[in-house]
């Protein structure tokens, strides 16, 4: 018969229970620095990454280049988010220089030919104005390369000709027509863009025209700064919003300045007007 010597296992077992577990022990998540000289295109990316990636840090922002190179020194972040043209120093600059030390997904609005480019070179980067949908995909990969260590993009950048690194240009007019006569519009003039079936309607202060575009290659020609997509089928001149009303459901309207219809945003672009 065994005999077990009385209250040792049951004290062994309660100070076994009274160590702390390692592997239980929390992990730090990521962190990030985010260099973008517009301010509510780095908020508006903010709270995206909020929802897309909560376990990211990010511990502080930057206004330009050199402020970005300060705080990748300080904060030794696991990823810099770098807009391609800021003051003082590029994005690509920034990279060149921190090349190896963190991982980099780059702002950009730049076109077709150097996306295939960022592409080619595996460099992520997100583009403006930036969506859910195309974040979620810069997250994910960054998320995999989290588990290597960064990657030195001197060569891949270098493949990145100086024209595609020099700023767009985006659309100056718009040839609509009016009946029987095509119109010269500047986009000055426009105060907003709407599908209209398989046409898209172009709405200015004094009256309406049709243009074959759509929508989808609107967004993609004109400047983000200046026209944002509200709607699914609505592009709107940020110059010509009047104010931002929000009703008890927290759905937002827009008044314009020159024309006396309003226009409803859809909830996925709420964000857009978080300051106004």
């Amino acid at each position: 018969m065994n005999v077990r010597e009385p209250g040792v296992g049951e004290a062994g077992a309660r100070e076994a229970d009274a160590s702390p577990a390692l592997d239980d022990a929390p992990t730090p998540g990521p962190t990030a620095i985010l260099a973008e000289d517009e301010p509510l295109l780095a908020d508006e990316l903010a709270d995206l990454l909020k929802v897309l990636w909560p376990e990211l840090r990010i511990v502080t922002r930057a206004g330009d280049g050199v402020a970005a190179l300060n705080a990748i020194d300080r904060f030794l972040p696991d990823v810099a988010l770098l807009d391609i043209h800021m003051p003082l120093l590029s994005g690509i600059e920034v990279a060149r220089r921190i090349a190896g030390r963190c991982h980099v997904a780059f702002i950009t609005s730049y076109d077709q030919h150097a996306l295939e480019a960022f592409e080619a070179g595996a460099i992520d980067y997100v583009l403006k104005p930036p969506t859910a949908a195309r974040l979620l995909t810069t997250v994910e990969r960054l998320k995999t390369r989290l588990q290597q260590p960064p990657a030195d993009l001197r060569r891949a950048l270098k493949s990145i000709n100086q024209e595609q690194a020099a700023p767009r240009r985006y659309l100056q007019w718009i040839n609509a027509s009016r009946g029987s006569t095509v119109q010269l519009i500047t986009v000055e003039e426009i105060v907003y863009f709407r599908s209209d079936q398989k046409y898209t309607l172009v709405v200015t202060p004094d009256g309406e025209a049709l243009i074959k575009k759509t929508i989808k290659e609107l967004t993609d020609e004109l400047d983000p700064t200046m026209f944002w997509q509200v709607h699914r089928s609505t592009v709107v001149n940020v110059h010509a919003i009047h104010s931002v009303t929000r009703d008890g459901r927290g759905s937002l309207t827009l008044r314009l300045k020159q024309r006396p219809e309003t226009l409803p945003v859809s909830e996925a672009y709420n964000l857009l007007f978080r300051q106004m």
